[in-house]
């Protein structure tokens, strides 16, 4: 891509700005002079990276009604300072009611944790999906199709970071003080625009081992 081809795509962004900035102010329903004053998201999303999978546009939902975290695979780390910063800000001054984390099928950070490749510095990053995939190796290996096989460590992956959300004391400090919050683990198929809930959903740290469950 040459020089007069950058400058024709960051042109094109501009553009899109305009086409923006005009549907906004032909709005007669006053919702986005209401945004500008500041918002109220119910949902606070957890997903991937990935340029196929936005919050909004699959939840159906407006600007201004999801708080949105993404990075490589949708992973909830527990010393990641970023992602604990959204979380505390959705939960304890947001005060949102529904976190969802959504993975989706065709992931390539999960495809990637299964191989032995090396790709950079995002290899770090994807020892967490290798960890995923330790704690179900068994289940995993017990697929032949490698497709399968990385679709299913998609949906363990969502399952382990919705549980490491519950472990974190953000969430656990806002259960313990009434809070109603629920935590869904969900998948998203791309090729169809499902959301598919995995029933892995926590509203309690009851179901959850003493050695996690703060009291």
């Amino acid at each position: 891509m040459g020089h007069k081809d950058l400058e024709t795509g960051f042109n094109q962004i501009l553009e899109g700005n305009r086409d923006w900035m005009n549907f906004v102010e032909k709005d007669t329903t006053g919702r986005f002079q209401q945004l500008a004053k500041g918002q109220s998201p119910e949902i606070l999303w957890i997903g991937c990276a990935d340029s196929r999978v936005p919050a909004n546009e699959l939840t159906g939902k407006k600007p201004g009604e999801v708080f949105v975290h993404r990075n490589i695979a949708n992973m909830c780390v527990h010393s990641d300072m970023s992602m604990l910063a959204v979380l505390d800000y959705a939960v304890n001054v947001l005060k949102v009611k529904h976190i969802i984390v959504a993975g989706h099928y065709g992931c390539g950070g999960v495809a990637a944790s299964l191989s032995s490749q090396q790709y950079g510095i995002i290899d770090n990053w994807l020892c967490h999906i290798k960890d995923v995939y330790r704690l179900h190796a068994s289940e995993i290996d017990a697929i032949e199709d490698q497709e399968e096989k990385a679709n299913k460590l998609v949906e363990l992956n969502v399952k382990e970071q919705v549980f490491n959300l519950t472990s974190t004391s953000i969430v656990q400090n806002a259960w313990k003080n009434g809070a109603d919050l629920a935590i869904h683990g969900m998948v998203i198929n791309i090729g169809t625009g499902q959301l598919i809930n995995l029933d892995t959903t926590f509203t309690n740290n009851e179901s959850m081992a003493t050695v996690f469950a703060y009291k």
